[in-house]
């Protein structure tokens, strides 16, 4: 059986307070294993996902074991911190908003910055031996294209984005954050489709700070990316409402 984990370390996990932690508890949203005492794999499901937990607590999920994964239609795998999280494929309007931001973005980055790369999901990105990712968007610098390997991205990418989904968007609100900190990532932006709503983190000393943020009727601007301008309406449409003239 694995070690349980503190409400503390519980919280370095997640990246947030351990008031957080004692509220999801008090609602519970997190099961206790011992008074006071709870498994990892049983937090990260309340977070939305499906999880696969070694049973040998110094056994961890590696890269290695991912790529003997058999094929899973309809699904796809990350390792967040040695565990492996299964997830159903993203819903008809996350592609959407995926296409167009990425639409807009690849446009943007292509005058930016010629000589970097954009990618869409699903392609891994390799931060740790446990921790493979698939971050919905992807962009690499001229500056950084060491990083790009063959068959994946092995490294801090320049910008992740996650478009999150009712089934996780605690995990990539908080989990992924601290994922992505702690690997170096430059810049995370969060997407909600409920809120439509973008979120761009600043990583800086070693923390991650929101330096610009928009909602559906406004353009989204970036100081770390002069010139930027993204159409939000654009991106969050759905096409099923519009009306036709």
């Amino acid at each position: 059986m694995r070690d349980l984990l503190t409400v503390q370390e519980i919280a370095d996990v997640l990246g947030v307070s351990p008031a957080i932690v004692i509220s999801y508890i008090d609602q519970g949203k997190i099961p206790a294993v011992e008074p006071d005492r709870f498994d990892l794999g049983a937090v990260l499901a309340v977070l939305g996902a499906e999880v696969f937990v070694k049973e040998d607590p110094a056994s961890f999920w590696t890269y290695e074991d991912y790529l003997k994964l058999p094929e899973a239609p309809g699904c796809r795998f990350e390792i967040l911190e040695g565990i492996l999280v299964k997830e159903p494929s993203p819903s008809l309007h996350h592609q959407r908003i995926s296409r167009e931001l990425g639409r807009q973005l690849m446009a943007f980055f292509d005058q930016y910055d010629p000589a970097g790369e954009f990618f869409f999901a699903p392609l891994d990105v390799t931060l740790s031996d446990s921790n493979v990712l698939q971050p919905d968007l992807i962009f690499v610098s001229s500056a950084r294209k060491d990083i790009l390997l063959k068959e994946r991205i092995n490294g801090p990418c320049d910008l992740v984005v996650e478009i999150m989904s009712p089934a996780n968007r605690r995990k990539d609100r908080l989990q992924k954050l601290e994922i992505y900190r702690k690997g170096g990532i430059t810049h995370y932006w969060l997407v909600d489709p409920e809120e439509n709503t973008l979120e761009a983190f600043l990583l800086s000393n070693g923390n991650y700070a929101l330096v610009a943020a928009a909602g559906p009727e406004g353009n989204f601007s970036h100081l770390h990316f002069p010139g930027l301008v993204l159409d939000l309406e654009r991106v969050f449409r759905r096409p099923e409402l519009i009306k036709s003239e």
